[in-house]
């Protein structure tokens, strides 16, 4: 391991972004997120908050850092550690305490000077905090507004008016953030996805907002659609906004705007201090039946639409507030199966649930472009879902969701405060906890309830929470009008307000063979499981390199036993990857060099990603149904060798080409358990005359069955069984499964490629446990050791499309070849010797081709610079080669 760096942290002068107070807007109706905070340690910074809350307060030495930064991010941006803390086990020594003690223990300031323009009389200013990690004192000019108990926990949105404090030109905010501990306070924790921030992600990590308004302060815009199952040509929309009255004398106020291009108008009555809901309906609003509405659907389904809200409040004629909102139009519903599991229904229909655990960044650090590059890959996935276990994104994540249809299961998290109070022996709740527990609930509702992505919500993961709580967290969603399913657990657990969660959880998350996922056990595809996977997911050689350590590197594919920081920061279960490395020395061969550890990885990672979501397709319409698979995981909070669909560098590898070739919208596959081929539509529509070609071949390319089909139908959001393969004699005991689908007119629409042995993979299931199921024997695939190398030819171009480049690379096997060109993986670099394109989309990857055959790919990235792109292929016996990507014929390049 690299030497422990020291925990010392790096003088302030080293900051490469100076800081910059904020400039509110200077009307009315005007939030402005604080852009820019200076931090310090209070050990460092003594005095207290009415000194520091002061204009010509002295910041020397200081940190300037983003408006939503936890210390940790904050220290992070101004180049604070010696060293890169993702490398390695670098972040193992931040957590040491240097000679002035731990840094994490005692507060730390945040400072920000803000500049409030003259506006007109009348005018409230309001401090917004949107969720604190995991308390916070908050000062203005001198002046305490509120202590930590006021405002804790990191999900409440709390609302401070500062008027009487704020005055024209420079201001002070000021807070005092106390340290957390998930185990202690309703926070964030980590489990063992990563290990645990050092900070434990203390400051405002959803970031503090001043919002301007009049008198009359409008707050939560809801619309609540309405269709009548199952025909979608009317809708109706009930709409809600509260008013509330800022002052010490009563106000009238018309609060008018549109929705949906609606007009509506109403005048209220507020006596001093009144909240009062304001309420549009058909009834008093005949605009708001809707004829031929627009419809949200999820990916593959259809299209997303989103309608606007914008609404006024004015006060004596004079705007006092505004606010906006946008939602989808669509009905979201669940029932449970016969066998009591959770079916989910769009608009009516039923449909599969494929989707990915959600992991933010693991220090919060607030990346829009990297967000908006993340729900791209989401899609050319071709998930429809993601669910998020805790680490609740802010506003940009849903309108991501909204606008890409993807269907968002959120819910709280498992493993520390949030469900101490529901294990046995665990730590009871205060009375202070419950109230940070329903201001979070109260704050997520209202967050959550207008964006058509989301679905549902679990108010426990591997727990459900007691009775109080559970009735709690019911009455609270309830309370704000939510109209979408309650969720008891992510387990198989019920609540007596939300019943039966429909859920299971029953593993495995460690290695297991591609056929597990046929079985009628556990795991299996059957029902929803709320979170599966083989665990591993190993990256890609080049990610490798960079986030391991020499030592690590070779201990990753010499010792299975060696423990991996990368895999588990902890000691745990998987702090070890040696189940993943026993299988993959029995079914492919002892790895002979780190390459070839990575390259049989990527080939299982691929097959058994792939198998997962293909269970389910193939189930989705079974007597004991599949209803909805969550890959545990989609991303990484830090750089792992576990649990991702692509990793933390985004770097697409074998996982990920599995899942995007498992989760084809129309698509043909292979099943494990009965040798059956069978298409899936994921799409609403019925695909008719599409043609098939069924062949089985031996390791060394000959054809042993073959099958063409022609004229085949199959309905919009349902599975069609082609055939059964038969016994066939003289199989290589390594051999290919070769599928080809195309439409009516010969187009390629779906193409899979299964290496498979005759030696099966056994189960000892009675062995099983909540992680795995032990393996009694192991397929052999070793005989693709001896594959003699593939030739291919590659010819690439590339276009620009806008602000991408778009690479089209046509990969052929000549008929000479020696043999198959298996697995054959395309990367593009920005130059000769430059970084490699990222993040990036593919149309396929990893594709395997047969003498003879030829295939063309796709990619989609960020254009930058001028330099020509070079295109690399390599594959499991297919030697590297660079080729460069020229400007297409016409193209603007």
């Amino acid at each position: 391991m690299m030497a422990a760096m020291a925990a010392s942290v790096a003088p302030a002068a080293h900051t490469q972004t100076p800081y910059a107070s904020t400039r509110l807007a200077p009307d009315v109706g005007s939030v402005t997120a604080i852009e820019h905070w200076q931090i310090q340690d209070v050990a460092k910074a003594p005095q207290g908050g009415a000194d520091i809350s002061v204009t010509g307060f002295t910041t020397k030495e200081w940190y300037p850092v983003s408006g939503r930064a936890t210390v940790m991010a904050g220290l992070l941006e101004n180049g604070a550690f010696k060293n890169d803390v993702f490398y390695s086990d670098n972040l193992r020594a931040v957590q040491v305490p240097d000679a002035s003690g731990n840094l994490f223990v005692t507060p730390w300031w945040y400072r920000a000077e803000f500049v409030l323009p003259k506006g007109p009389s009348g005018r409230h200013a309001l401090v917004r905090t949107n969720g604190m990690i995991a308390s916070a004192d908050l000062w203005v000019n001198g002046h305490l507004v509120a202590d930590h108990g006021d405002v804790a926990g990191a999900y409440p949105v709390r609302e401070f008016d500062v008027t009487r404090w704020m005055h024209e030109g420079a201001n002070v905010l000021a807070m005092r953030v106390h340290p957390g501990d998930p185990r202690k306070s309703l926070s964030i924790g980590w489990v063992d996805w990563n290990p645990t921030p050092p900070d434990n992600n203390m400051g405002p990590w959803r970031g503090v907002d001043i919002a301007q308004t009049g008198p009359v302060e409008l707050s939560f815009p809801h619309v609540l659609s309405t269709l009548p199952l199952p025909d979608l040509s009317r809708a109706t929309l009930a709409v809600t906004v509260e008013a509330k009255n800022l002052d010490t004398v009563a106000h009238d106020a018309t609060i008018k705007g549109t929705v949906a291009g609606v007009p509506v108008q109403q005048s209220v009555h507020l006596a001093p201090g009144q909240t009062q809901t304001v309420s549009f309906s058909p009834t008093t609003t005949p605009g708001l039946a809707l004829d031929h509405p627009k419809i949200w659907w999820p990916a593959g389904m259809g299209e997303h639409p989103l309608y606007q809200l914008d609404m006024t409040a004015a006060v004596d004629g004079a705007t006092s507030d505004r606010t906006t909102t946008t939602f989808g139009i669509r009905s979201v519903t669940s029932s449970l199966t016969k066998q009591g599991y959770r079916q989910f229904f769009i608009n009516g229909k039923p449909l599969l649930i494929r989707g990915g655990g959600w992991a933010p960044d693991m220090f919060l650090r607030d990346d829009p472009a990297r967000m908006e590059a993340e729900f791209s890959y989401v899609l050319n996935l071709g998930l429809n879902a993601i669910r998020s276990e805790g680490k609740l994104e802010n506003q940009h994540f849903y309108d991501l969701a909204d606008r890409n249809g993807i269907m968002i299961l959120a819910g709280w998290e498992c493993c520390d405060k949030w469900e101490s109070a529901a294990k046995t022996g665990g730590e009871p709740w205060s009375d202070a906890d419950k109230k940070v527990a329903e201001e979070s609930m109260a704050s997520e509702a209202r967050l959550l309830r207008n964006h058509p992505s989301v679905i549902g919500f679990y108010i426990g993961s591997d727990n459900a929470p007691p009775p109080p709580l559970a009735k709690m967290y019911t009455d609270t969603l309830r309370t704000a009008n939510w109209s979408l399913p309650i969720i008891s657990a992510a387990v198989d657990q019920a609540t007596a307000e939300a019943g039966p969660s429909g859920m299971k959880m029953a593993g495995p998350y460690d290695w297991i063979p591609p056929a597990y996922w046929y079985a009628d056990k556990l795991g299996g595809a059957f029902g929803f499981d709320s979170e599966v996977s083989a665990g591993a997911d190993i990256p890609r050689l080049e990610d490798i390199q960079r986030m391991l350590s020499p030592q690590e590197q070779e201990a990753l594919w010499k010792y299975p036993e060696a423990r991996q920081y990368h895999a588990s920061a902890d000691w745990s279960t998987f702090s070890v990857l040696t189940p993943f490395d026993n299988a993959l020395a029995a079914r492919y061969g002892a790895p002979t060099s780190l390459a070839d550890y990575v390259a049989k990885a990527q080939l299982d990672n691929y097959d058994n990603v792939r198998a997962q979501f293909e269970a389910f397709n193939a189930h989705m319409d079974a007597a004991k149904p599949a209803t909805g698979v969550i890959y545990w995981m989609l991303n990484n909070a830090w750089p792992s060798l576990h649990w991702h669909l692509y990793d933390y560098f985004m770097n697409p590898a074998g996982a990920y080409f599995g899942a995007k070739k498992a989760n084809e919208l129309v698509h043909i596959q292979y099943s494990y358990d009965t040798k059956g081929i069978v298409l899936v539509n994921h799409t609403l529509d019925d695909a008719h005359g599409l043609q098939a070609s069924i062949r089985v071949r031996n390791l060394d390319g000959s054809v042993r069955f073959e099958k063409q089909l022609k004229g085949i139908d199959v309905a919009g959001n349902h599975t069609g069984s082609l055939l059964t393969l038969p016994a066939i004699a003289g199989l290589s005991p390594t051999y290919f499964v070769e599928l080809d689908l195309a439409s009516f007119d010969g187009k390629p629409v779906s193409r899979n490629v299964y290496w498979l042995s005759t030696r099966a993979d056994v189960l000892n299931w009675p062995k099983s446990n909540w992680y795995l199921t032990p393996v009694t024997q192991y397929g052999d695939l070793t005989a693709l050791r001896s594959l003699p190398a593939a030739t291919s030819e590659i010819r690439a171009t590339t276009r620009r499309e806008g602000k991408e480049d778009v690479t089209t690379v046509t990969l052929t096997v000549p008929a000479s070849s020696k043999a198959v060109a298996l697995f054959e993986h395309v990367s593009i670099k920005r130059g000769a010797h430059g970084d490699l394109a990222l993040p990036i989309r593919w149309t396929d990857n990893d594709v395997t081709l047969w003498p003879g055959e030829s295939m063309t790919l796709t990619a989609r990235y960020a254009s930058q610079g001028t330099a020509v792109p070079v295109v690399e292929v390599s594959g499991w016996n297919v030697p590297a080669q660079n080729v460069p990507a020229t400007a297409a014929q016409g193209a603007d390049h």
